[in-house]
């Protein structure tokens, strides 16, 4: 069988050649950044395993014998699940991998933004060392930490924001009053968290309903010390509002590991927003998490086309 990479960015792809050559199948790469050149593709491949490259209709359309789809990582916003699902091809990701990666950097954002260490140090470059911080901020262990989402790493964050004496409080309506209980978060609905909110932070998936869930009006509802922490995918906060908000002093604070554009420009406004924290799309990133990602990717592949193989 035929496995097609589109398009990969670690240091080579060595692990999945390993295992899907292994298995007695074929590995053809690219690196693809056109949905034209996926076309081209993955016409006769048996399975598409895709990291950035959009995999849309037209690709999809094109596939004349693919058994499955499988994305490099935990979102699938660059995959077109309903043309998939029309033509009756599985798609799978990796939604098991870089957890406690992203749930430390998502907690390292908000200890970052909420004890000013950006706003601190650049205040020292200019020359001015005072022993108060920029903002008067409530402490951790008198704030309340929102949580948008509540799945495997949102989890993780509310366990470690615990263990600094935070309250949680979480909208995720895919949970029952049960799980909450377990997890000691109180379940509120999504309007109650814009008001209530000393931190948000966005673990939720991309899609219409959440697109820009962080938008000028919600962010007009927000405390004035809050702070917007966003680990998930861009396009849940609208830019251009939360540089506004920012530079307006409607919230406190915001730290992004993801944005809309990727990559940023070097003078893009939102990287001169007042008290503005950005990394570059690293929270899943660690010395191990690059493998495992490659590992899970290449077993799913396999495990669709032998799974396959049994029910012929």
């Amino acid at each position: 069988m035929k496995i097609v990479i589109t398009d990969w960015n670690f240091p080579n792809i060595d692990v999945e050649r390993n295992i899907i050559e292994t298995a007695g199948h074929t590995v053809v790469d690219a690196q693809c950044k056109t949905e034209d050149h996926v076309i081209d593709l993955v016409k006769d491949a048996d399975i598409v395993i895709a990291q950035w490259a959009p995999v849309k209709a037209a690709a999809i359309a094109a596939m004349t014998q693919c058994k499955g789809i499988v994305r490099y990582g935990i979102g699938l916003d660059n995959i077109d699940l309903e043309a998939a699902k029309s033509k009756g091809i599985p798609v799978a990701n990796v939604p098991d991998y870089c957890l406690n990666e992203v749930a430390d950097h998502t907690v390292a954002l908000m200890l970052a933004a909420q004890r000013q260490i950006i706003s601190t140090w650049d205040r020292i470059n200019k020359g001015t060392w005072v022993i108060t911080s920029p903002q008067t901020l409530p402490p951790l262990r008198q704030s309340t930490l929102a949580l948008i989402g509540l799945g495997r790493i949102s989890q993780r964050v509310a366990s470690r924001a615990q263990a600094f004496g935070m309250s949680v409080i979480a909208y995720d309506p895919g949970l029952s009053p049960e799980q909450f209980a377990e997890l000691n978060v109180e379940p509120v609905a999504l309007e109650e968290i814009w008001e209530r909110a000393d931190i948000v932070s966005l673990h939720c998936p991309l899609i219409p309903p959440t697109h820009h869930i962080i938008n000028k009006e919600v962010l007009a509802k927000m405390k004035p010390t809050s702070i917007v922490v966003n680990t998930s995918r861009g396009g849940l906060v609208n830019t251009n509002d939360m540089i506004d908000a920012l530079n307006n002093g409607v919230i406190a604070s915001a730290a992004l590991d993801v944005v809309e554009e990727e990559p940023l420009s070097k003078d893009h406004p939102l990287l001169k927003a007042k008290n503005m924290i950005v990394t570059s799309h690293t929270a899943w990133h660690s010395g191990s998490s690059i493998t495992e990602l490659q590992t899970l990717a290449a077993e799913k592949a396999v495990d669709l086309l032998t799974r396959i193989k049994e029910v012929v």
